[in-house]
């Protein structure tokens, strides 16, 4: 779920990106279970059912994976995949939370289809979504077999991704979440793997979504603060190591508080109410010292058609005819960012 900051971002610190064309020749890290979690959302049947092969298995998150990536690096991007690896011990209560969630939903989704209200359904149904361990070694395999690079994080996917952002090996971090900003991601993109027309929850209406662009030098700039000071307010209003953050603290009072004690320590002198599950100093140490790895290769190279052939289609049962022709984009889009990372290109990054 991540830290909402979004009433925090001003618009200086953001703006639109109206065309994905902007972003051509960038390297993008984007969060691997972020976009696939979204993929097996969206991908649903009316009623909610995920799409599946002949033996019952979900195949929504290799869909939106595969198409979803030709997409974007038809428009020149170059995007790399950063994977979670083991999460912190600090995130288990949250971990547990969201299992909760999803077996609420499992019922209430069984429930709604009983009574026919399909919108319920599809509703729970996205709620109740589940990432697999073999779902996730397919999609490894899917972008290795699409010659597109994958990084496999030490623990989190955003602060490995952050890292690769801060170092200048990519150009920006790619989530929903807003907590690339906290790991010290100089930009983040939202919607990237979602963008385009969205119906809205609950409601007959249907919206364009865009991409939309973080810069966290200017954040940081517009509210007068540190890149700790932004993690002190995160750590105020909850995150996924202290969910509970300091009861009657929103975002304007966690910034308000920050900004005139200075850091969370003196600041939570003022605030009796507040407890956590841990010392606030080991939340914070995951945000500004997170687990990371040097031990990655940006390298875009071929893709494997046969490869590509054998997992959609002869092992989960994909349209051979819509995978060959998307195999095609995908050939050509690789000739169009063909530029392979070295230390030399970084400058074209920038």
């Amino acid at each position: 779920m991540g830290v909402d900051l979004k009433d925090l971002i001003p618009p200086s610190a953001k703006r639109e990106i109206s065309d994905l064309r902007e972003l051509r020749g960038k390297v993008i890290a984007i969060d691997a279970y972020n976009a696939l979690y979204q993929f097996l959302a969206a991908i649903r049947q009316p009623d909610g059912t995920p799409l599946m092969d002949s033996k019952g298995r979900v195949t929504s998150h290799l869909s939106g994976l595969f198409y979803r990536t030709i997409n974007i690096m038809e428009h020149g991007i170059k995007p790399v995949y950063v994977f979670d690896g083991k999460p912190p011990e600090l995130k288990a209560k949250e971990i547990e939370a969201r299992r909760t969630v999803r077996v609420m939903a499992e019922e209430k989704y069984k429930q709604a289809l009983k009574e026919g209200d399909l919108e319920a359904a599809r509703r729970y149904a996205q709620m109740a979504s589940r990432l697999t361990d073999e779902m996730v070694e397919d999609a490894k395999k899917l972008l290795t077999a699409m010659g597109i690079p994958w990084v496999q994080a030490p623990s989190e996917g955003e602060a490995q991704a952050a890292f690769m952002a801060a170092k200048g090996d990519v150009w920006a971090t790619a989530s929903q979440d807003y907590d690339s900003l906290l790991f010290g991601s100089p930009r983040l993109l939202r919607n990237l793997t979602i963008s385009g027309r969205r119906k809205l929850p609950r409601r007959d209406v249907y919206v364009e979504i865009k991409p939309e662009l973080i810069e966290l030098g200017k954040l940081l700039k517009a509210l007068g603060i540190t890149r700790e000071q932004l993690v002190d307010i995160a750590i105020l209003l909850g995150t996924d190591y202290n969910p509970d953050g300091v009861k009657g603290i929103g975002p304007k009072s966690a910034l308000r508080y920050i900004k005139s004690y200075g850091s969370l320590e003196k600041a939570l002198k003022a605030l009796p109410q507040a407890k956590f599950p841990v010392e606030p100093s080991k939340i914070k140490e995951i945000f500004l010292n997170p687990p990371t790895t040097t031990n990655y290769e940006l390298k875009w190279v071929e893709p494997d058609e046969a490869k590509i052939i054998e997992l959609l289609v002869e092992e989960h049962d994909f349209s051979e005819e819509r995978v060959k022709h998307a195999i095609e984009r995908l050939k050509q889009a690789h000739k169009g960012i063909k530029v392979t990372f070295t230390g030399l290109d970084r400058w074209f990054k920038r």
